[in-house]
């Protein structure tokens, strides 16, 4: 059981990923296309990735998963956007996860992405997912307070969470869902460019948040805890791709590729007509045709 596909972004299984080690810049990659090359090919993989998804919904045996995790002004929203547009709305369905509500808090910290899980035949996003609680709740061990669990043992509550996830991911892909985790890897220097145009151009206003900022002090501490969870859940059925993500176009087209190579290795196709049915249809266009 395997839904990776072989690329310079995907995080090894083996226990050797080191954060230290990725790049940020689509530089480090070689020859980087232009913007407006950039656009062009993302435009021609979305609509295969349409047509596939199509195929998927007729074919009814999979669903699709892609699991979206950055800093703040990492991209997530826009990357999610680029590769969606000209897919059939009906087919996708984007679920981005916020502060725990009180009826979440009440159940156990994978109860709401669970039930957020894609149905066969379409394409689930996640916006920030599941791995907030061992990455936010990590930096701030706190946050373990409010969820009322009973006999915390912090030694070894991060290894028990990654553990559940691999269960539960290894469990929904046995199940026909295909998994595929993107870290949007970008910069510090990067999202302080982000933020600094969030602050000068008035239509970006609204996505300044003064919490964003007050992050920006637990880098180091995020970077850590980005470098365990990826490490301990990056697997065969699940794999995490950290893509460089201080060009947008460059990662928004590698994300792209990486979402056609994934579905283009499965078995899809439409089903077939059984023969008794097939051996009915010239009586069903005679009937359509002497309509009225």
């Amino acid at each position: 059981m395997k839904s990776f596909v072989k690329s310079p972004f995907l995080v090894p299984f083996d226990g050797h990923f080191n954060i230290a080690q990725t790049h940020t810049s689509a530089d480090a990659y070689g020859e980087v296309p232009t913007k407006k090359a950039c656009k062009k090919q993302l435009k021609e993989i979305v609509a295969e990735i349409d047509a596939l998804q199509q195929m998927m919904y007729a074919h009814d045996h999979h669903s699709i998963l892609l699991v979206f995790q950055a800093m703040d002004a990492g991209g997530k929203d826009s990357t999610i956007r680029a590769v969606t547009r000209g897919l059939n709305p009906a087919g996708c369905q984007v679920h981005s996860f916020k502060k725990p509500s009180t009826a979440e808090l009440d159940h156990d910290f994978l109860w709401r992405s669970n039930k957020a899980l894609p149905e066969r035949g379409r394409i689930g996003i996640f916006n920030r997912s599941h791995y907030e609680e061992v990455l936010v709740a990590r930096v701030h061990p706190d946050i373990i307070n409010l969820q009322r669990l009973p006999n915390i043992n912090m030694d070894t509550l991060w290894q028990s969470r990654y553990n559940s996830i691999n269960e539960m991911e290894k469990h929904i892909a046995t199940n026909g869902t295909v998994v595929i985790k993107f870290w949007l890897n970008v910069s510090k220097d990067e999202q302080k460019n982000r933020f600094l145009s969030r602050l000068k151009e008035p239509d970006k206003h609204w996505k300044f948040s003064e919490a964003d900022i007050d992050q920006r002090d637990y880098w180091d501490s995020y970077m850590h805890a980005f470098d365990i969870a990826l490490r301990e859940t990056s697997r065969p059925w699940a794999p995490w791709y950290a893509i460089p993500a201080d060009n947008k176009p460059f990662m928004r087209l590698k994300v792209a590729e990486i979402i056609l190579k994934t579905m283009q290795s499965l078995d899809l196709h439409y089903p077939t007509v059984d023969d008794t049915v097939k051996a009915r249809f010239e009586e069903y266009k005679n009937r359509l045709n002497d309509a009225y």
